[in-house]
């Protein structure tokens, strides 16, 4: 018998009192994900200049977040499911809030990234649980909106994680910044404990190996899910690096910008939270491979108009990119995870592995890009990413029909 056939019949329904509850906790443990994993792209800047580093060397503060988180999403999935979800969103959460605190303090780069690196880790426990508490927990019906609300949690937790650490560090220094960033974190910790409500559908199982290995082999096996794991790290390649170097560009010439106002910019991440929940919504309706290429096409328009050197219209792309991405990134994640469920596979797990590789690697990479043509360079490089999981979209849009047989087929040989 398969784990789902023995969870009881009730989820939460969109407008109860639980349903609101997990909204509001995944949305508090959102926000403090995504103020700390990002929070050094808005000092990197200030850490190239105190460090004497290159742009490329100084972005690897927020590489090894992303990395680190990447790395551990599977192994703290798989243990997960012996300790539960709750406990450990808790416990990546807190650790995570602590460490931020810590990289406030460290002696040297080398450390910084140690510490960096670890509080990626950590947080992989929040990352790696939340969507699998939500596909439990949630009926099914709400399950696009639910995971829309999710993801406007990390575009906020974005947008005032570059802005509040931008204003600080005008203010005090990056090491300011880092510290607020952590205690920020802490207190949304304690909102997510106080909020979410008990697991009612969670059942417990052994830790196994073999199996979760044989899980995650599967997520490799199907060409549907392979591909929407390169939808996630081309998309997510294209957006950090765009957001790790645009700060860069906009304090040298022609703008000229001060670090206070590169920061308030970052406002734009509220574009990401609205159209997230919008098109979970949109795909619950008209199905995800009709709306995911819409989101890819505009985050190659934003791309184009962030060329300019007018600065109103560089807002205004970055508006299109962000939310094209986070319009994206909800369709293709909610997709992943229903279609990996149906074959029995990790296949959440194993797309936020590639997303988050995506921001590691992709990011990285970037940097060459903007170190060898500057800002046009990186501009190019990204809109070849994101032609890529365009493509990508369109192949899965055409073979939607049998690739949905095929699911469907698989499912009811684990009922």
């Amino acid at each position: 018998m398969s784990v789902s056939a023995t969870l009881p019949a009730t989820a939460h329904r969109r407008g109860s009192p639980g349903f609101r509850r997990i909204t509001l906790a995944l949305f508090a443990a959102g926000l403090a994900t995504f103020t700390q994993l990002y929070c050094a792209q808005a000092v990197l800047p200030q850490l190239a200049q105190s460090y004497r580093l290159t742009p490329a060397t100084a972005s690897l503060a927020v590489s090894v977040g992303t990395g680190g988180l990447a790395v551990s999403i599977i192994p703290l999935s798989a243990l997960s499911n012996v300790t539960g979800r709750i406990p450990m969103m808790t416990a990546a959460l807190l650790a995570a809030g602590v460490l931020g605190l810590a990289a406030a303090f460290a002696p040297s780069f080398e450390i910084l990234l140690v510490l960096r690196a670890l509080q990626g880790i950590a947080l992989g426990g929040l990352q790696a649980v939340a969507m699998t508490y939500l596909a439990e927990e949630v009926d099914h019906r709400a399950l696009g909106f639910a995971t829309g609300l999710y993801v406007a949690g990390n575009g906020i937790g974005g947008m005032t994680g570059r802005l509040l650490a931008s204003l600080l560090a005008d203010l005090g220094g990056w090491r300011l910044a880092l510290g607020v960033i952590g205690a920020l974190g802490l207190g949304c910790t304690a909102l997510f404990r106080l909020s979410i409500p008990a697991s009612r559908r969670f059942v417990p199982e052994p830790l196994a190996p073999r199996r979760l290995a044989a899980a995650v082999g599967r997520a490799f096996t199907d060409g549907g899910l392979i591909r929407l794991h390169a939808v996630g790290f081309l998309l997510m390649g294209c957006f950090v690096t765009a957001y790790n170097f645009l700060g860069f560009r906009l304090l040298a010439a022609p703008f000229r910008l001060s670090g206070t106002l590169v920061g308030l910019i970052f406002v734009v991440y509220l574009a990401g939270s609205s159209s997230s929940a919008i098109a979970g919504r949109l795909a619950d309706r008209f199905g995800r491979p009709k709306v995911f290429w819409i989101t890819a096409v505009v985050v190659l328009a934003g791309l184009a108009v962030t060329l300019s050197g007018h600065l109103a219209l560089v807002i205004v792309g970055l508006v299109l990119v962000t939310a094209g991405f986070f319009a994206g990134h909800s369709v293709a994640s909610g997709w992943a995870g229903a279609r990996g469920r149906a074959l029995d596979a990790q296949g959440a797990a194993v797309y936020l592995l590639c997303y988050y590789l995506g921001s590691s690697v992709g990011g990285s990479l970037g940097g060459v890009a903007y170190g060898y043509g500057k800002w046009p360079g990186t501009v190019a490089y990204g809109a070849a990413l994101v032609t890529g999981a365009l493509l990508l979209g369109l192949t899965l849009r055409r073979g939607a029909p049998a690739l949905r047989r095929r699911i469907l087929s698989v499912a009811g040989e684990h009922r």
